[in-house]
């Protein structure tokens, strides 16, 4: 069995999400992508407001209408920082007798110019399968309140003119041609505290959990 992670906050999950790990498995031939929500990324200060154990619900809620999409929970079973290596370790141990070839690693375009700053990234481009995928331009509404921290702070603003090209780490990686859906879970934040529509931006599973749960201020 093929298998990709795709990491990240997800608060909340969305259509672009989705839309992404069905591409690998599409595009690539994955039979499983990972959605793994982290505890605490070590590249970003979280937005409060929204517990990691809500975050995951949303994430298993968003996975359960698609047998290819697995919610992993280890990051948050983990707790403290985040880090990609040490969950492609546990990974690769929990389905050591069903995994076919390296695991592959999903990476939006706002990770590339940051990506060697990951913990053991040389040993970690060769350990796994690097998939650099397309990310949306984001709007001056949109634009992440997730603040970058330490020296990821200095790259925040440079995915979008970062030559992949040039980056040693990225030679074997595989360039993900996937569609851009203008959603972000920013946008989606403050379309829920406004009190605007996100509906169809989200699973609708997770639109039904966030307006139960009063999340993000929507009543």
């Amino acid at each position: 069995m093929k298998l990709a992670v795709l990491g990240g906050s997800f608060n909340p999950v969305h259509i672009g999400h989705m839309a992404l790990a069905d591409d690998v498995c599409s595009s690539l031939g994955y039979d499983r992508v990972l959605f793994v929500p982290a505890a605490v990324p070590p590249h970003k200060e979280m937005v409060p407001g929204v517990s990691a154990e809500e975050r995951l619900s949303m994430v298993q809620i968003a996975c359960s209408t698609d047998s290819r999409f697995v919610a992993e929970s280890c990051e948050i079973e983990r707790d403290g920082v985040s880090y990609t290596w040490d969950t492609v370790d546990y990974l690769e141990k929990k389905y050591a007798s069903s995994l076919e070839g390296k695991i592959g690693i999903i990476l939006g375009s706002d990770l590339f110019a940051g990506f060697h700053l990951w913990k053991n990234a040389a040993l970690l481009a060769k350990r796994c399968n690097l998939i650099l995928a397309r990310r949306p331009e984001q709007s001056s509404f949109a634009k992440s309140a997730n603040r970058a921290l330490g020296e990821y702070a200095q790259l925040e603003n440079s995915g979008d003119s970062f030559d992949i090209s040039k980056e040693p780490l990225f030679s074997e990686a595989a360039v993900l041609d996937n569609p851009l859906l203008p959603v972000s879970s920013t946008q989606i934040r403050n379309l829920a505290l406004s009190g605007g529509g996100f509906k169809y931006l989200v699973p609708s599973g997770v639109f039904e959990y966030i307006i139960g749960g009063n999340l993000y201020g929507r009543k």
